[in-house]
């Protein structure tokens, strides 16, 4: 591997100002069905989430993204975790959403806070039920002597909910990110890529090219 030589070349369809949606959303959704219909993109609602704590030091890993609308986009995950505590110090998270089979990528910024009670426990009623068991056994983020911990966390919680339905844990549940900030990557030859961004102003989406 030479890293100083390794590239990919990008061959792709403009991305114009004329073919987009007004709504930043509506456009993520379409290429997030282009995506879907991609054979070769594994996972493509993954997205990087970037926070940062009182400390002032981001940290960044991968979510699922689980719903998309005119209010923004939600995930879920422990309250406890890392980036849950981080979001109870700092609301202001990024997300990229990074498709390079389709020289695609997606950046949002915005603010985040907790979804309804309602919503998650609706979501976490959707979830298979050793996912649900999981959110009972793992303290997200914490330390764990051996993997047996976890493993011996999982046969309890099973037994304990046997033959029940799994309630959500009120140390889990969703969180919306309030987008002030999309911008649509489209990779082009030469590295001329096309970027388009949309951001509020006075309640309303604006859209804007940034050079390459």
């Amino acid at each position: 591997m030479n890293l100083e030589t390794s590239r990919s070349n990008y061959e792709s369809p403009p991305l114009l100002e004329a073919n987009v949606c007004a709504d930043p959303a509506e456009q993520l959704r379409s290429w997030l069905d282009e995506a879907y219909a991609h054979a070769q993109v594994p996972e493509p609602n993954a997205m990087s989430l970037a926070t940062v704590g009182a400390n002032g030091r981001p940290s960044l890993r991968i979510v699922l993204l689980r719903g998309l609308d005119d209010r923004g986009l939600s995930f879920y995950t422990s309250y406890f975790s890392r980036k849950g505590q981080e979001i109870a110090q700092n609301a202001r998270v990024a997300a990229t959403f990074f498709w390079p089979q389709m020289h695609r990528q997606v950046r949002v910024e915005g603010t985040v806070a907790q979804l309804s009670d309602d919503e998650s426990d609706a979501y976490f009623a959707s979830r298979p039920r050793g996912h649900q068991l999981s959110a009972w056994a793992s303290e997200q983020s914490e330390p764990v002597e051996r993997r047996e911990i976890l493993a011996e966390r999982m046969a309890h919680f099973d037994e304990r909910f046997a033959g029940e339905e799994v309630p959500r844990p009120h140390s889990w549940g969703g969180y919306l990110i309030s987008p002030e900030y999309v911008e649509f990557w489209q990779g082009q030859a030469n590295r001329l890529h096309d970027r388009l961004v949309y951001e509020r102003r006075n309640g309303a989406w604006e859209v804007r090219r940034l050079q390459p």
